[in-house]
């Protein structure tokens, strides 16, 4: 095994951002044949993901040290440190600390209490392997209480980081040869209230973009639907590049659900913001999130859900078959069988296919800006996945048109 510890990155985005700065405090602690477990804890079957790689990872690397963070350590780090191929168990917040990384201690678990953390550090990530984009916290923790997530005391509560930090950030990116960088958190439409001033996510966006005029692209990881503000609005209408592509935190588009959910916006909430949002500017193309089949959810109001998806004509769908978390609400409730849930998972990805598929049709002759992936693969402003005839380095950004789909997928060429 190299020098440099093998992370094992679950979830979402912030965790691979999350594993980028602990390969670097590890590594430069001299952290020696170890495996990096960072973990999720979304639903039941991410931590089931976790615990099969951590045996497998035991398995073929006997003599490894093997450690154990990220969000499902954190709310169960006993849980974890029962398991006898793990040596120890870090918690959320420590994790990020170079600190941790060098600390000399027999304890197995070095967890604290994620609630007593109130700021988000920053991190300054020299590059991101093999992909085309940086990713970047500008936020972390959530003081929401959804009943169907756990997430809030894996992360604690909501914190940003400074404007001015973001943007040394930014530049350090771009720097590095970046041409689009995607700013997340556990709740990034959060941002800021415990900042002086109290900016707003769109401030800050606004702030950054304008302190850094070499940035090529910026995406943002998720919204929530009802907490776009004025100055998001203006990003959205007014700054070219802001990329046309929102995803949102759509959860169900029944207002029953929704509210058994504890969720902030209702379904005639989200049709008005899709809809003012391609007033402003009408190529916007939306990605959402949704849960299928969550506890009390009927026939009716799963329709509900299915129909919103061609009302707000949402594209990029991430579908999920509602999982119960134990010590949330929603656990709690009446559920849904699971093959019910199952099928109301595929009809949505069904339904999300179709959207793509129509999506696609509409994209054939026009030109676009891609960045480059990997393997002659690019992504365009609006997220959609191209296939190119010529194989460019990763991060570049190229002018393409698209010709034709072929097995679902946009083909395209680069302009000269």
């Amino acid at each position: 095994m190299s020098n440099e510890p093998e992370i094992l990155t679950f979830g979402c985005r912030l965790n691979a951002y999350e594993s980028e700065v602990m390969r670097k405090h590890a590594t430069d602690a001299g952290l020696d044949n170890a495996i990096i477990v960072n973990s999720c804890a979304v639903t039941k079957e991410a931590e089931r993901s976790v615990r099969q790689a951590i045996r497998k990872a035991r398995k073929n690397n006997p003599d490894a040290q093997i450690i154990v963070t990220g969000c499902a350590s954190q709310i169960d780090p006993d849980g974890y440190a029962a398991m006898a191929e793990v040596d120890r168990v870090i918690g959320n917040d420590l994790k990020l600390e170079a600190k941790t990384w060098s600390l000399q201690t027999d304890d197995k678990i070095i967890v604290h209490d994620i609630m007593d953390v109130k700021e988000t550090a920053s991190h300054l990530v020299d590059g991101f392997e093999g992909k085309a984009r940086a990713f970047l916290q500008v936020q972390n923790g959530c003081d929401h209480r959804c009943t169907f997530c756990i997430i809030p005391y894996g992360r604690g509560n909501s914190r940003s980081v400074p404007i001015g930090v973001i943007a040394d950030n930014v530049r350090h990116l771009v720097a590095q040869g970046f041409n689009e960088t995607v700013m997340t958190g556990v709740d990034v439409t959060s941002y800021g209230p415990d900042l002086p001033g109290k900016p707003t996510l769109g401030q800050m966006i606004r702030r950054v973009m304008a302190l850094v005029p070499e940035l090529s692209r910026l995406r943002l990881s998720s919204l929530d639907p009802v907490e776009i503000d004025d100055d998001m609005w203006w990003l959205i209408e007014n700054e070219p590049r802001f990329m046309p592509h929102l995803h949102l935190s759509l959860q169900a588009g029944d207002d029953m659900v929704l509210k058994r959910m504890k969720r902030r916006h209702l379904r005639q909430d989200v049709i008005d913001v899709c809809k003012r949002a391609r007033d402003l500017r009408p190529d916007m193309v939306f990605g959402a999130d949704i849960i299928a089949g969550f506890p009390t959810e009927t026939d009716e109001m799963f329709q509900n859900t299915l129909n919103i998806v061609e009302e707000c004509d949402l594209t990029f769908l991430h579908v999920f078959p509602y999982s119960e978390r134990d010590g949330t609400p929603a656990a709690k409730m009446p559920s849904v069988d699971v093959p019910v849930r199952k099928q109301r998972a595929k009809m949505l990805r069904e339904a999300g296919r179709a959207q793509v598929e129509k999506f696609n049709i509409m994209q054939v002759g026009r030109e676009t800006t891609a960045i480059i992936e990997q393997n002659g693969h690019g992504r365009t402003e609006h997220f959609a996945e191209v296939v190119l005839d010529q194989k460019i380095d990763a991060g570049k950004l190229v002018r393409i048109k698209i010709d034709e789909i072929d097995s679902g997928v946009l083909k395209g060429r680069v302009l000269a």
